[in-house]
């Protein structure tokens, strides 16, 4: 995931993690524990170690979602999340003996980051500094749809990162054009698609969007 957030402004924001380092010594201290002999005192130390670590980047998460929340409370009039069902987004994949899981290794190691953007903790700060003021707008199609034209098509969608509208060629961060169809709204159930020039970027200075990126 390159961005935890994308507001309507243009601006991308990042909650903190481990660092590359600090990434490396949990892996080091999970391989220890794993070699130490069971209920022995080297494999407890590992262990506690590794929960150090993860405390630590809980710490941060926590940190951030508290100053961010205070900065879209007290910046924005109105501020609108997608909305994600991250309950779901993190369900295990691994299915039944019958119906076995796919991807389950991929899926595995994808929860975790997601878990980690803190996208949960950052709405509810949010609602409880900004009471009233916080509105949920479905994910469906916000990342398809031209916040400029309107025009909604998958192909429009050429990468994580990159949006050009295959119907009026406006080109914008993928992640940037659907913070801005959030903040407008828009989202759900397809609405009539409108001829070029007719949109334009709807997001008013009182107004913000959170659009938390979908991991690939």
């Amino acid at each position: 995931m390159n961005i935890t957030a994308a507001l309507s402004d243009g601006r991308k924001l990042n909650c903190p993690q481990l660092t590359v380092k600090e990434r490396a010594q949990v892996r080091k201290h999970q391989r220890r524990a794993a070699r130490a002999p069971k209920a022995s005192g080297h494999k407890t130390a590992a262990y506690a170690k590794v929960a150090k670590l993860k405390a630590r980047e809980a710490d941060r998460r926590k940190d951030w979602c508290e100053k961010t929340s205070t900065m879209l409370a007290r910046s924005y009039s109105l501020v609108r999340f997608e909305k994600l069902n991250i309950k779901n987004m993190t369900r295990s994949a691994k299915g039944t003996t019958e119906q076995p899981g796919k991807q389950v290794k991929q899926k595995a190691g994808l929860n975790p980051a997601i878990l980690a953007q803190g996208w949960g903790l950052l709405k509810q700060r949010t609602e409880h500094k900004a009471p009233g003021r916080v509105e949920d707008v479905p994910a469906p199609y916000t990342s398809l749809r031209c916040s400029a034209c309107g025009w909604i098509d998958k192909n429009s969608r050429k990468s994580q990162a990159e949006f050009v509208c295959s119907f009026c060629g406006f080109t914008c961060n993928a992640d940037t054009n659907a913070a801005i169809n959030v903040a407008a709204g828009q989202g759900g159930i397809p609405r009539p698609r409108r001829s070029a020039g007719a949109g334009g970027m709807t997001a008013a200075t009182s107004r913000s969007s959170i659009r938390e990126p979908q991991p690939t």
